[in-house]
């Protein structure tokens, strides 16, 4: 684990979770990363979720030992982030908050913290405050991902403490290369707010950043042209690279045949291709896939007059998170009463900017020669 002369990391794994923000599966758990900058002040960086708290707690103390903690930087107030505040209040009780103003008209939200005005130090865009050797600045990021967000850098150190941004699932004793796992976390978490993204990338273009210390991951080290070029694709909503993600409801396995047979066919066109099962795929990871790739085929069997639900469901978090740009093509499977079309179209229409590829494939459960031709044909198109 990386440190320097004065930041250490005092985080912990979470080997046991198994659904961050009960919601998404983490198959490798998670970091939830806290650090201490240990200089003529003791600043603390965040605390970490009540799940690990003792682990933390005995971490913070072996880095300073009998020192008192002099601040405590309140980044994001979440609470696998922010849930030992009022606990490390209590340890050091002449310890004093630095937030923004949102972040203490959300604080007694969580806690009832005894003298807070005394306590607490508000800080505004750009503003610096003298630690020893080390200096803090402040830059605000709201919405990336609440409204109280802000990220913190130390010139000195040339370190960004950057909040949620440039997190990843998985604990920090997990190799994965990093892109999968942080493209999932930030297209399900961060996703929706790619404009409020470009406004913080904009501001730390400004800055000298060697070091980036997110919440959840790993500290970021070399290469982060690598990191924020992904970031800002991400965040633009432009593709990360030519292909086809084609996402299918199948309830029989005609459906599944069908996408099967599609993939075929643009792979031999010499073009990538991926396939999912919208109902054995966990859709966070659908939702990155189609943020991954330039076109998106959307195949379903009808059910109950619409569309089968986790196909819905993986329309409803696309609009959600803000899809946009892409060609879409569309298929449908109905032996008597084709209806999931109509309902993906409608999904299709509130997102910006999205080419639709023509025809609309239409299956009475096998496919028929005639839809092989019409796949083909959207298999040129795509």
């Amino acid at each position: 684990m990386w440190s320097n002369t004065y930041i250490k990391y005092i985080g912990a794994n979470d080997h046991d979770l198994d659904l961050f923000e009960s919601q998404y599966p983490i198959s490798h758990g998670v970091s939830y990363n806290s650090y201490v900058i240990v200089d003529e002040k003791i600043v603390v960086m965040d605390t970490i979720d009540i799940r690990k708290s003792e682990e933390w707690l005995n971490n913070l103390a072996e880095k300073i030992g009998d020192r008192p903690v002099d601040y405590l930087v309140i980044s994001h107030l979440e609470p696998d982030h922010a849930a030992n505040i009022l606990e490390l209040c209590k340890r050091y009780p002449n310890m004093r908050l630095i937030g923004n103003a949102q972040t203490f008209n959300m604080l007694p939200n969580y806690f009832d913290i005894e003298g807070l005005n005394e306590k607490k130090v508000v800080v505004k865009e750009g503003d610096q405050i003298s630690i020893g050797k080390n200096t803090l600045q402040f830059f605000m990021a709201p919405m990336v991902h609440w409204p109280e967000v802000m990220v913190t850098y130390v010139p000195e150190e040339k370190v960004l403490f950057s909040a949620d941004a440039f997190g990843k699932f998985g604990t920090l004793d997990y190799e994965d290369g990093w892109v999968d796992e942080a493209r999932r976390y930030y297209l399900n978490i961060v996703g929706k707010y790619g404009m409020q993204v470009q406004a913080l990338l904009k501001k730390l273009s400004g800055l000298d950043v060697q070091i980036i210390c997110p919440l959840h991951g790993p500290i970021l080290t070399e290469n982060l042209g690598y990191y924020i070029n992904l970031y800002n694709t991400w965040s633009s909503y432009a593709p990360e690279e030519e292909g086809v993600f084609i996402a299918y409801s199948s309830i029989y396995g005609h459906t599944a045949h069908a996408a099967g047979l599609l993939k075929d066919m643009i792979e031999g066109l010499g073009k990538k291709a991926k396939v999912a099962d919208l109902s054995r795929v966990p859709v966070s990871q659908a939702i990155a896939d189609a943020f991954k790739y330039s076109s998106l085929v959307l195949a379903s069997a009808s059910y109950d007059g619409g569309v089968f639900p986790s196909m819905e469901l993986f329309l409803i978090e696309l609009v959600h998170k803000n899809f946009q740009n892409r060609k879409v093509a569309i298929m449908q499977n109905g032996s008597w009463g084709p209806s999931a079309a109509r309902v993906i179209q409608g999904y299709v229409d509130k997102m910006k900017n999205m080419s639709r590829v023509e025809p609309i494939v239409t299956l009475k459960a096998r496919e028929t020669e005639r839809n092989l031709e019409e796949m083909a044909q959207i298999a040129e198109e795509l």
